[in-house]
């Protein structure tokens, strides 16, 4: 077979989303791409699957890890809330300054660990305000944003929309759809949260429905992207699905399965 010429060479993206303290794997995560793609979830708070690490089981312990995951697993947010503010109360510090001080730590190395070219959007636990410090000149930041790679034009949404968990990240319903509706339409939607389809709203281990977006669903119903990509539920009983003309992709937690999300067009 011939060679392919250079300017008809096929374009690869890696997508990871969930990294949640994974810079191991993330440092190998753009491999053979031409770019890689984040949706988000740098900071790991707590492991629901190993309660031993995070910035929670790091000033609590893994004992008070253990029940506060038993708790929110529940659903049993308000006594969730008294414990952490019980333990938040022991520690004779500003909470803020605490949790600054240790995802900053976090940040340092994740980005470090960002491949160039790299694309990124904040997840619900991200903390956007940090992010330029921390963001080198290979890293892309965008959010109701879009950028073109490849010849595809990439659209990014990032963060989550309000739970009774309030994560760092989430905004109201209003301001998500307004960001949905600046991207426009896009060959590929890039979001960290799904649209709001049970299949893939739904943790399977956690037991519960996630925020997915109406505004997401709508958006992929009339723009028709070629993919919608996203990530935020770790286990949803549907990974892919098709919506009409576009390919709707959980690009998977990649904390666990340390493997990016290969798309190539």
């Amino acid at each position: 077979m011939a060679p392919t010429p250079a300017g008809n060479r096929k374009k690869r993206v890696h997508v990871v989303s969930d990294v949640h303290g994974n810079a191991r794997d993330l440092a190998r995560a753009g491999d053979g791409a031409d770019a890689l793609i984040c949706l988000g979830d740098l900071v790991l708070f707590l492991d629901y699957a190993d309660h031993s690490r995070g910035i929670f089981p790091d000033l609590f312990g893994v004992e008070n890890a253990d029940r506060i995951v038993e708790l929110r697993t529940a659903r049993r947010f308000e006594e969730a809330r008294e414990l952490g503010a019980r333990l938040w109360g022991g520690i004779g510090a500003d909470r803020g300054t605490v949790i600054e001080t240790a995802v900053r730590k976090q940040y340092a190395e994740m980005f470090a660990a960002f491949p160039t070219p790299t694309y990124a959007t904040y997840g619900n636990v991200d903390m956007p305000p940090l992010w330029p410090e921390y963001a080198g000149p290979g890293t892309t930041v965008l959010d109701g944003e879009r950028v073109e790679i490849g010849g595809w034009t990439f659209g990014f949404v990032g963060g989550g929309l309000r739970t009774p968990m309030r994560t760092p990240y989430e905004i109201s319903d209003e301001e998500y759809a307004a960001k949905i509706e600046a991207v426009g339409e896009v060959d590929v939607l890039c979001t960290h949260i799904p649209p709001e389809v049970p299949e893939l709203v739904y943790d399977t281990v956690a037991r519960r429905f996630e925020r997915g977006s109406r505004a997401l669903l709508d958006a992929i119903r009339r723009t028709r992207p070629r993919y919608s990509l996203f990530g935020h539920v770790h286990q949803p009983l549907v990974r892919r699905m098709r919506i009409g003309a576009t390919e709707c992709v959980n690009v998977g937690h990649f904390a666990g399965s340390g493997k990016p999300w290969a798309l190539e067009w």
